[in-house]
């Protein structure tokens, strides 16, 4: 029979490698935000099980004392988390140097790691969770701990496979193969709901990486404040007929969220010119955005927080005025007041609406997380109760001429799981969509994504602030603001990247761009490396992104051949990623619209100066970006076909296949002869 003496031996990479001793139960920071209870329904047998998983990453002589500390936090909190082994300082990520590791990849990723689990970014930092409610960087401390060893140990001739949290090991591969790949919480089909998620997650097999959280590239609140500000300006000038280059100027936006990527509204807002009232019922989000200078007022009333737009709008000043309270009592206020809104969303965390993510009107936040814990049952039906007003409320406004678009947060979803069906096009099911638009259906889609401009982003490794000025100087060269108006609109952001204060973290820029603007822009910093005008760099994107995701609901909203079910997009993208040579890529399952709605995928390269970077580069840049919008033009999206014929003949290396279309009126006419004869 094998020991646990033996299984110990037999390892090169164990927890006793950081943890000669048994650490000290930690002492929790007073006024950090904590993870509500997550749902557990796991049988007597089951917990058992959970135990057993949890301590497969513990020495034999800590299983007696560890076990009930374990449990207990099982039934506590729903999840183990090994509160015992995180660290007792705060994390932070640090320069490069500061990490040991024989890859400049290595130290690189744990760089990105330690900034996802930073005080000042993470949602819940010590339940490891970044952002999104539920996306975690791993399931628990002990991953954490063992990912870091890993990746000091592996060498540029190894790769770290990482499975929903669980680093599974280090496997040779080439010095061109990605140094790092990850998975989070892919199910067999007949399993991927939420029940089986829940299940899997409370055993410790299954992690919900939202985006890049499990991807480990978050960057903060600024990650979706260019999307945002993109979002809000091309729908003023869609749908409120403001000039290609105008702002928001007198214009109001009311939504609701301050959390992780919900955080990015009111900066957003402000950047565009305009006036938003974000009601947000955490105070402790509305006391870090306001202290991080991302709102500017804190209002506690719904005429208190009207009236201050109101002054705004009508000096012409921009704002973001955060509303400590529940959105719904904000928008009945403004039909019961006939108060005028231009621009009208949500940010809320839909995805995960009976487990925190959205809370019950009527009830103050301490309350929704006591229900959380010791109701569960009174919690979900108070929360189908607020989507029905939150739905009537919405089109009681849209009736008025309010626009309002869903944000991708599987908001109409949630509507229609609370029991609103005529929140569908038919009435009856999701299949046709809903009644009103997704933000990528009706702006992001059309306007960014067909074009293939998404959400690059890069990390200045050393932490200098020069680093990052020398980077944003060196994209912003590379744009030709009169090419297109998306350019422009990219070209005025990194321009005030700086002065608008973005960085909350480790010293990172996002920049929207498209294919061969991201190519241009990474093979200049590599340059820049290599020359010692700045240290080392890591590019990376949203999952959120042109070719990174498959999803109905939202990214993939826009594609009208039936191909939206499919999730063969992203995962070609992500194959496409390692077989090119990218450090690190990602899969995840669920995203922003949550377990079964969603395939996405990212990536993270490390810029090092060197030739074999400017290859892999050049190889796998453009296929990330135009993977994604050749399925577009595929779908026969005008803006994609475009993009892709101009590609095919600038891009002899590459060949896009194009569909050909046909008469709309030829389809028709057949179809409808075929139904008059009785066809079915």
């Amino acid at each position: 029979m094998i020991k646990n003496s033996d299984i110990s031996k037999a390892m090169r990479v164990k927890l006793e490698d950081v943890f000669k001793t048994l650490p000290e139960r930690p002492n929790f920071v007073e006024g950090i935000r904590r993870a509500p209870k997550r749902e557990f329904t796991l049988s007597k047998e089951e917990t058992a099980l959970a135990l057993k998983n949890a301590l497969r990453y513990i020495p034999e002589e800590w299983h007696e004392i560890l076990a009930e500390e374990f449990l207990e936090e099982l039934l506590t909190m729903g999840r183990i988390y090994g509160y015992r082994f995180r660290p007792q300082t705060e994390i932070k990520g640090k320069s490069i140097d500061d990490y040991k590791g024989n890859t400049v990849e290595g130290r690189a990723i744990q760089v990105m790691i330690d900034n996802n689990l930073d005080f000042e970014i993470a949602l819940y930092p010590y339940e490891l969770v970044t952002y999104g409610e539920t996306g975690q960087v791993c399931q628990n401390w002990m991953q954490y701990h063992l990912i870091k060893r890993y990746l000091e140990a592996m060498t540029d001739e190894q790769t770290l496979v990482v499975q929903s949290g669980h680093p599974l090991g280090l496997f040779k591969s080439p010095k061109n193969a990605p140094r790092v790949i990850i998975t989070n919480g892919l199910m067999i089909g007949m399993f991927d709901d939420m029940d089986n998620w829940n299940r899997g997650a409370a055993l410790g097999v299954a992690s919900y990486g939202q985006m890049t959280a499990g991807g480990w590239m978050y960057i903060g609140p600024q990650g979706i404040v260019h999307g945002t500000y993109s979002t809000l300006l091309n729908a003023g000038r869609d749908k409120l007929g403001i000039p290609e280059d105008k702002d928001l100027k007198g214009r109001l936006f009311v939504t609701s969220g301050l959390g992780g990527m919900s955080g990015a509204q009111g900066k957003a807002v402000e950047i565009a010119g305009g006036v938003g009232i974000i009601a947000e019922v955490d105070e402790s989000r509305i006391v870090t955005r306001h202290t991080q200078g991302w709102v500017s007022e804190i209002t506690r009333t719904p005429k208190e927080a009207f009236d201050s737009a109101k002054a705004h709008q009508s000096a012409g000043t921009k704002a973001a005025i955060a509303f400590l309270g529940n959105i719904v009592d904000l928008l009945e206020y403004a039909v019961e007041n006939d108060v005028h809104i231009d621009l009208l969303s949500d940010q809320t965390s839909c995805h995960n609406a009976y487990d925190g993510g959205y809370c019950p009107v009527g009830i103050s936040f301490e309350e929704r997380t006591a229900l959380l814990s010791k109701d569960k049952a009174k919690f979900v039906k108070l929360v189908d109760e607020t989507l029905v007003r939150h739905y009537h409320a919405i089109k009681a406004l849209t009736s008025k001429g309010v626009y309002f678009f869903d944000y991708g947060n599987s908001f109409m979803k949630a509507m229609f799981d609370a029991g609103v069906t005529e929140i569908c096009k038919n009435g009856v099911n999701e299949l046709d969509g809903f009644i009103w638009p997704s933000y990528v259906e009706d702006l992001m889609g059309p306007i960014l994504f067909d074009y293939g401009y998404g959400p690059f982003r890069w990390v200045c490794l050393t932490g200098k602030d020069e680093d990052l000025r020398k980077t944003d100087h060196a994209a912003m060269s590379c744009i030709d603001p009169n090419r297109r108006f998306q350019d422009r609109d990219n070209w005025t952001w990194i321009r005030d990247a700086e002065k608008n204060k973005l960085v909350v973290g480790t010293k990172a820029r996002i920049l929207y761009q498209d294919a061969l603007g991201r190519l241009k822009i990474a093979l200049k910093f590599n340059e820049m490396i290599r020359n010692g005008e700045i240290g080392p760099v890591m590019l990376g994107r949203d999952h959120h992104d042109t070719g990174g995701t498959d999803s109905p609901f939202r990214e993939t909203s826009n594609i009208k051949d039936g191909s939206n079910i499919m999730a063969e997009m992203a995962t070609h993208v992500f194959a496409g990623n390692a077989a090119r040579g990218m450090s690190m890529i990602a899969l995840h399952n669920g995203g922003g619209v949550g377990i079964g709605k969603s395939i996405n995928g990212g990536f993270g390269m490390v810029l090092d100066g060197s030739e074999r970077v400017d290859e892999i580069l050049s190889n796998a840049m453009p296929f990330d970006v135009m993977g994604g919008v050749a399925r577009r033009a595929w779908a026969r999206n005008e803006h994609a076909l475009e993009t892709s014929m101009a590609y095919n003949d600038s891009r002899p290396t590459d060949h896009i296949t194009l569909p050909f279309i046909p008469k709309e009126d030829l389809v028709q006419s057949l179809v409808d002869k075929h139904y008059v004869k009785g066809g079915k």
